[in-house]
């Protein structure tokens, strides 16, 4: 199964029985995502230069600048880093935005484009940046930030850990199929060994965190649908099972 680095986009087919789980509804409004005050008299310890694609098409106007302002390791040497991106649209710097990000790997790599899916990314306001070292069994993080006449908003960030066919990601889902809706909503998708079983070739599927998306008075809204961390839906099916599903 091929996993597109920023959209980790499934279907998931079969007539494996599935484990019911607790499907009790929890509302829960998520505060906005919270990103360190832009200055831009910080001494920049390098910049990377991270291209835009659009339908894996590399922008040659579009592109983010990202400097590493800080960078330090703690007593168990995780590295935290602070980085500002700087976004530019036609060649012209059109907004910042400040991240920090802790246990930073040395020789991880930026990748950014445009959309909310490869289905909807012509013309998007939407832009989803990930940072992460390009091997199996890392964890990559990721920003969708909605960039709109010049106002810019984090909308959304999380982790990603693929190893091997194993790991978990985030599918986000466009209903409309436009390339600027007024809502969306994501999920967490996590295929993981069943340790319990004795067929190593054994796994589960998983799925958590169902998050709706509302854009309201220039602003994105969130509101997590299920409970916190905890599995709203789950199937067990074999390692080929699960890759074989395109």
């Amino acid at each position: 199964m091929k996993i597109h680095t920023l959209f980790f986009l499934l279907v998931l087919i079969g007539c494996q029985k599935t484990k019911p789980t607790d499907t009790t509804s929890v509302a829960e409004i998520i505060e906005p995502q919270e990103t360190l005050e832009v200055t831009n008299d910080e001494k920049i310890i390098k910049t990377d230069t991270v291209s835009i694609y659009t339908d894996g098409t590399e922008s040659s106007t579009d592109y983010v600048l990202a400097h590493l302002v800080d960078q330090q390791a703690d007593k168990d040497s995780i590295v935290t880093v602070k980085y500002r991106l700087d976004f530019y649209q036609n060649k012209n710097k059109t907004a910042s935005s400040k991240i920090a990000i802790k246990g930073f790997q040395k020789g991880s790599e930026w990748m950014a484009s445009y959309g909310l899916t490869s289905e909807s990314s012509k013309n998007s306001p939407f832009i989803q940046i990930s940072l992460g070292y390009p091997a199996c069994g890392y964890s990559h993080d990721h920003y969708l930030y909605y960039l709109k006449n010049k106002a810019l908003q984090l909308v959304h960030q999380w982790s990603t850990m693929t190893d091997s066919g194993w790991g978990s990601w985030v599918e986000i889902e466009n209903p409309s199929t436009n390339s600027d809706p007024k809502s969306f909503y994501c999920k967490t998708v996590a295929f993981v060994p069943a340790d319990e079983d004795e067929n190593v070739d054994m796994g589960i599927l998983s799925h958590s965190d169902s998050i709706s998306f509302e854009l309201k008075d220039s602003k994105w809204k969130k509101v997590l649908l299920s409970a916190k961390d905890k599995p709203y839906f789950e199937k067990k099916m074999t390692f080929d099972q699960f890759n074989s599903v395109e």
